[in-house]
Order: structure tokens, then C-alpha cells, then sequence
């Protein structure tokens, strides 16, 4: 096609012309202003871990109304402490938040027992665990896994960071058995430093709460009255309403602010 293809009975082209050549008829030879970059399509099969993983979370929101609370905690003490521990760690294991979390959560737990719970839709029963299995959600480049660390009320912070870290990299490497990744009574996922500022975690059914702590960002407070940097963390947890009343949650999160703001309770007997 050609420009005298597109000319008028009066032989003469008009901007409407162009524009409907340039659109629809230019032929060899035309490219765009701007070339795409956008790359090809790629249809992929939702299949093995991943599948499993889809309808584990598709399950769980068709089948759970869950709620989500979410509170500000001053973790200042605490990573200050953190870095006192790893400082003089000796041969263990560096500390992340994470075990010191899991201790909070094991002192806490024990007023609190509707939240280490697993409920069985079908018998309508619901049981309130004794010990504390606590799944750890993990990524991996096969998707989430959540191995569990079984026993966690009776580690302690030294021994929690040992096995956070066998159970992870087991994870990676796709080598967790069988009896490390079933049998939760409660679960926390973590970003990490990309934790955000809340999160909404999806419960890992048939538990009936996930904790989930975000990114820690440093902020000036007012103590009194004064203006002093504090280093703040959001905490959330979601849980199942049918089994957890939204008072039970929230007065658990205060429970374990009071374990992370005053770290020296973590240690007490």
C-alpha cells in the first residue's frame, strides 16, 4: 500500500488519511515511534508444590472469616538487648528477631489458649493444644513452606535459633520430612526487613491464628516530655472468628508487647 491508495476523489490527502494509513496500511518498511518492550506471554501450569499451596490458601478463605489486628510495638529494648546477645554469642547461632519473637509468643500463649487451637470443621470440635508446635513460614523458590518447630515452649532462644535455621535451609533444599511440616497448633510468617507496614496473613488452616511481624522503622516519640528515636515495629495477627474473639486477640498482642517492650521478661522464669 501507498500514499496514492489513501488520496481522496479531489486528489488530495488529508491529515485523516495519514492517520489512517499510518494506523492501518503502512506496510514494509513502517515501525512505530515507540517499539514496545513488553516480552511475550508465558502460560504456566499451576502444578506440584505450587498447586498445593493454591488451594491450601483458596481453602482457608473460603472456609475461615478471618479478621486481622494490628498494634505498634516499641522494639527498641529489645534490639539493643539483640545486639548485646550477639556480641557475646560465642559459638551459637546469630540471633534474628525471630526466636525472641517465638519466646514472647510461648510465654503469652498459656492465658491465651484459644489461639493454639486447630479446629475440625467437619466433627465441630475444636482443641486446645497443650504444647506449642509453631510453624514457621518459609520461602523458597518452590513456593511457601511451613516447616514446624515442635516443642517451642520448652527451647530456649539459643536453641529456638538453631533450629529456625536447620528448618530453613532443610526447606531450600527441599529436605524437610514429613513430620517436620504438619501438625502446627500456630504459625508466624515474616518478610523480614520487606515486612511492610502491616500485613494481613492468611491463616494456616486448620490453625485458627498466624502472627505476623513487620518491618522494624526507627521514629521520633514523645517519652514524657521529650522527643527520643525509637525503633517500632507493627504487629498482626489474623485470626479465625468463629473459635478467637477480636478482644482474646488483641489483648494477646498486648500480652506480647509487654514480653517485647521489656525484654528482661523473655529471660524470666
Amino acid at each position: 500500500m501507498d500514499l496514492a491508495s489513501v488520496k481522496t476523489d479531489s486528489d488530495r490527502v488529508r491529515h485523516a488519511d495519514l492517520d489512517a494509513y499510518l494506523r492501518y496500511g503502512s506496510g514494509e518498511g513502517y515501525h512505530p515511534p515507540y517499539a514496545s518492550r513488553a516480552r511475550e506471554d508465558q502460560p504456566i501450569k499451576v502444578i506440584g508444590m505450587r498447586r498445593r499451596i493454591a488451594e491450601n490458601m483458596a481453602a482457608s478463605k473460603r472456609a475461615i472469616p478471618h479478621f486481622t489486628y494490628v498494634d505498634e510495638i516499641d522494639v527498641t529494648a529489645l534490639e539493643a538487648m539483640r545486639a548485646d546477645l550477639n556480641a557475646n554469642r560465642g559459638g551459637r547461632p546469630k540471633l534474628t528477631m525471630l526466636p525472641l519473637m517465638i519466646v514472647a509468643i510461648c510465654k503469652a500463649i498459656p492465658d491465651f489458649p484459644m489461639l493454639n487451637a486447630r479446629y475440625d470443621d467437619e466433627a465441630g470440635v475444636v482443641t486446645r493444644h497443650g504444647a506449642i508446635h509453631l510453624g514457621m513460614a518459609a520461602q523458597t523458590d518452590a513456593g511457601l513452606t511451613v516447616p514446624v518447630i515442635r516443642d517451642a515452649q520448652d527451647r530456649n532462644v539459643w536453641q529456638l535459633a538453631t533450629e529456625i535455621t536447620r528448618l530453613a535451609e532443610a526447606a531450600r533444599a527441599g529436605k524437610l520430612a514429613p513430620n517436620e511440616m504438619g501438625g502446627g497448633t500456630i504459625t508466624v510468617t515474616s518478610l523480614g526487613p520487606l515486612g511492610g507496614i502491616a500485613t494481613t496473613p492468611v491463616i494456616n488452616r486448620p490453625e485458627v491464628a498466624i502472627i505476623g511481624p513487620n518491618k522494624i522503622v526507627e521514629r521520633p516519640v514523645f517519652k514524657g516530655d521529650e522527643v527520643v528515636r525509637a525503633k517500632l515495629m507493627n504487629l498482626s495477627i489474623s485470626c479465625d472468628h468463629r473459635v478467637v474473639d477480636g478482644w482474646d486477640a488483641a489483648s494477646f498482642v498486648q500480652g506480647l508487647k509487654k514480653y517485647l517492650e521489656t525484654p528482661v521478661l523473655l529471660f524470666a522464669d
